[in-house]
């Protein structure tokens, strides 16, 4: 694949640089670059360096306030608040973190809850963040309405990821994080970009017909995954990160974007379990038996949950990642009009 060969550091450097170039404030843009860089450090092309795009569109649009202070309180015992005042999640999420962790480990379960906060990127690394604290966690989000419900073909829900962590001892936490969708908008968006099709299993066209173009999913609706059983998991996150916690729900935010193709607005929930504070003196015994079960899901030849992405993780450590060069261009024009 033709394109640009950089070492991870210097792909930081780029995106911070970017993001300030736009008006992002050091912080921000700081905790931002990072989730973006992990993407790619990870392989998650949907995820990594080509959303600095999309983050530097919604500042440039002004649907993330650049230099938001988020502001922690705390509601109930087991729960922390953070108000993003309208700038991204990534550093709403650092502030809250190490009182989550605390009020997790103080009452065996706990819960964060960000609000009026911007979405672009996946859940994955808030809670392989939290299983670095030694904690299980959850998390879920909703975003702008471009899902179909089972049975329709017109969005009313987002894409609405799920994302699961467990420590292990000694190794990569067992990591899931997948959106109610049968793919991510992402993907998509990266086939519009190189004019690929897209299986019709994918996505309805505005008419609400299924289609083959990326760009008609885009402007139409997507899909959940497994019919009835994704829609109702895409209603839950709508319900728990959005009504729950006093945020929006995902056609509330796409309204709330009022067509300044921004990323998404609201809120994000988080969940974070202590296994010391459940199983006190039977923690090695119960994690041991963990353990025995993820050996038995690989001893049959299957794959675990991002295990793929520790895999690629270990070869962009040490070898750097490669840009596309069409993407890189349009990377390196960010700011070329301020």
């Amino acid at each position: 694949m033709s394109g640009v060969h950089m070492t991870l550091d210097e792909l930081r450097a780029l995106a911070r640089a970017k993001l300030r170039v736009v008006g992002l404030a050091p912080d921000h843009a700081d905790a931002v670059a990072e989730t973006m860089v992990s993407g790619e450090r990870d392989g998650c092309a949907s995820h990594g360096i080509y959303r600095l795009l999309v983050a530097a569109g919604s500042v440039k649009s002004g649907v993330a306030v650049p230099d938001a202070v988020p502001e922690v309180s705390e509601p109930a015992p087991a729960l922390v608040k953070v108000d993003g005042k309208g700038g991204f999640a990534q550093l709403p999420f650092e502030r809250g973190l190490p009182l989550l962790a605390e009020k997790a480990r103080r009452h065996g379960i706990a819960a964060l809850a960000i609000t009026n906060a911007v979405h672009f990127a996946a859940l994955w690394p808030e809670v392989e963040a939290v299983t670095q604290q030694g904690l299980v966690a959850l998390a879920f989000t909703p975003n702008h309405a471009w899902v179909a419900p089972a049975g329709g073909t017109k969005p009313l829900f987002g894409t609405n990821p799920i994302a699961f962590g467990w420590p292990r001892p000694g190794g990569d936490p067992f990591v899931f994080d997948f959106a109610t969708t049968e793919v991510a908008r992402g993907e998509i968006e990266l086939h519009r970009r190189a004019g690929k099709p897209v299986p019709e299993t994918w996505g309805y066209d505005a008419q609400g017909q299924p289609t083959t173009d990326a760009k008609a999913v885009l402007d139409g609706a997507m899909r959940t995954f497994g019919g009835h059983k994704g829609s109702a998991l895409a209603a839950m996150v709508e319900l728990l990160a959005g009504p729950l916690i006093g945020d929006m729900t995902s056609s509330e935010s796409l309204a709330a974007d009022g067509g300044r193709m921004g990323s998404p607005i609201g809120g994000e929930l988080i969940l974070a379990l202590d296994p010391k504070g459940f199983l006190g003196a039977n923690l090695e015994d119960r994690f041991a038996a963990a353990e025995a079960m993820f050996a038995a899901i690989e001893a049959q030849g299957a794959r675990l949950p991002s295990a793929r992405r520790y895999a690629a993780r270990a070869i962009s450590l040490s070898e750097g990642v490669t840009i596309p060069a069409p993407l890189y261009a349009d990377i390196m024009a960010i700011g070329s009009n301020q």
